[in-house]
């Protein structure tokens, strides 16, 4: 197996490069770290998890053990607390020969989602969203409205004043801004119509 650092042998990288000859240094293991990473990355590439998107993925040292965070989301269908299970599960076993403490989470990325590539603004096209700026555009810092997606290089919110385009360079934070009373309502209608 290829990764991206190197060969993968029986678990542990094997760093290749080129001389004259290749040459390996067979004593090269990953670290915890970059295992986690490794093991998240390669999940959307399996074929159980072929659906699953990562968000995100952390890891910090906390006292003598490594807390390791991942964030995922899925196309198509909910994460649940099941799904969840099953990855932390897969990582647990690729990490199984780690001799260092750690911790891991694996978590939805919810229904405020954060949008963090350019390629999320598409995906959620349509959708109500925040974005908070580290300049000020129009005079705010956060912007609510619409998502259009993106054009060139600005992410367009549809707002009652209009489009407003926001340079990718400024923003600071994005999310999908879930309406919890527009859910209540559209739940009360459904149980009306049931009756």
């Amino acid at each position: 197996m290829v990764a991206a650092h190197g060969i993968v042998v029986d678990g542990s990288l094997v760093k290749a490069w080129a001389c004259p000859a290749l040459r390996c240094c067979t004593e090269c293991r990953l670290s915890l770290v970059e295992a986690f990473e490794s093991a998240a990355n390669a999940l959307p590439f399996e074929e159980e998890f072929r659906d699953v998107e990562i968000v995100s993925h952390r890891a910090r040292r906390q006292g003598r053990s490594v807390e390791l965070s991942l964030t995922v989301d899925r196309s198509g269908t909910a994460v649940d607390l099941a799904f969840c299970e099953r990855v932390a599960a897969r990582l647990n076993a690729a990490l199984d020969a780690e001799t260092d403490p750690y911790t891991l989470e694996v978590e939805s990325a919810g229904l405020e989602r954060p949008l963090l590539k350019p390629a999320d603004y598409e995906r959620f096209r349509d959708r109500n969203v925040v974005v908070t700026t580290s300049l000020a555009i129009a005079n705010e810092y956060t912007h609510r409205g619409k998502l259009l997606g993106v054009r060139g290089n600005a992410v367009i919110l549809a707002r009652e004043t209009g489009e407003l385009p926001i340079p990718l360079e400024v923003v600071k934070a994005a999310k999908i801004e879930y309406d919890y009373r527009a859910d209540l309502k559209r739940a009360k209608r459904e149980r009306r119509e049931k009756r």
